[in-house]
């Protein structure tokens, strides 16, 4: 599949230049922030990486370090986002989440939601790697209820792959036994068939439950369940559906009313920015009648700003 990204590997790279480039924007007094953000939202996320080893080989210094030294705020956040290497950036961000104080449920819901079994299972050996704990244990350790039950299931990664013709038929009447059809709701239920079964899978079982129920399956989740488990339900269901149309739910949640969400803001324009933005400007124009690009213009600033509308690339006014 081509990657639908605005952000491709440059085609005449020299990493040696390129932290040429990146060290004079920051040597002597003020610093090219024009410069750093033009060169490092043009490289792919492998370029820059190999930018960052030729820096610390001409210059003995952390590129990282000295870009955090020179840059401040939501536009630090943002370079150094996209210097950091995919999933170590999904490692640090459910880190992050689980770690602070309190549980931040949003990062987990997007990120297991919406990687793929592979990325789910690096994921997990990274995040080993770099904090000696088991995902799964800190998880757990967090969470409580049906809600801990669907991301242990999601972190398994055993999805099922492609469509089991013979399965559609009996997981939709399970779905509707489960819920619309009883009183109460078996949760569990919910968790096993949403949990396990492919994307394209699951959409065929959501045509045949419509055919059944008379509802959409999303309107079930939101009647039979409530809080958390029913975000993290919704968020596996609009992935299904649609991968880009389902982050570009999340991007205009984080940009409507009084104040951004800056760091769901970064995290979805930088972990797509080489996978499918395109797509998810196309989802976002046709959901909300305006265009991705006009709302980031509005709803932030400077070289912020500035950034995020090269990672946006154009506008679909």
């Amino acid at each position: 599949m081509a990657a639908r990204g605005t952000v491709k590997p440059h085609s005449g790279f020299n990493a040696n230049n390129d932290a040429e480039v990146l060290y004079k924007a920051m040597k002597g007094i003020g610093t090219d922030e024009d410069a750093i953000l033009k060169l490092v939202t043009a490289r792919s996320n492998a370029q820059r990486q190999e930018i960052k080893a030729a820096y610390k080989t001409l210059h003995g210094q952390d590129l990282l370090d000295n870009l955090k030294s020179e840059v401040t705020g939501k536009f630090e956040s943002l370079i150094v986002a996209l210097m950091t290497p995919p999933t170590m950036f999904d490692v640090t961000s459910l880190r992050n989440a689980l770690k602070g104080a309190g549980t931040d449920e949003k990062v987990l819901i997007e990120i297991l939601a919406s990687r793929t079994a592979n990325e789910v299972n690096e994921i997990k050996s990274v995040y080993k790697r770099e904090h000696k704990d088991e995902l799964e244990k800190d998880v757990t350790g967090d969470t409580g209820g049906h809600f801990e039950r669907m991301l242990v299931v999601l972190l398994q990664a055993s999805r099922q792959q492609g469509i089991q013709e013979n399965l559609i038929q009996s997981d939709a009447q399970a779905l509707f036994a489960a819920g619309e059809n009883k009183c109460g709701t078996d949760e569990g239920k919910f968790i096993t068939i949403l949990g396990n079964r492919s994307g394209a899978h699951l959409k065929k079982v959501f045509e045949e439950y419509r055919k059944l129920s008379g509802y959409e399956i999303e309107e079930s989740i939101q009647r039979e369940t409530s809080g958390t488990l029913q975000e993290l339900l919704l968020a596996v269901a609009k992935c299904a559906r649609s991968l880009p149309g389902y982050f570009a739910e999340c991007l205009h949640k984080a940009m409507k009313g009084a104040g951004t969400d800056d760091q769901t803001l970064i995290r979805i324009m930088v972990s797509r920015s080489e996978v499918d933005i395109l797509d998810i400007r196309v989802e976002f124009r046709k959901k909300f009648a305006t265009s991705l690009h006009k709302v980031i213009n509005g709803d932030t600033a400077g070289d912020y700003r500035k950034a995020l509308l090269l990672l946006c690339g154009g506008d679909d006014a």
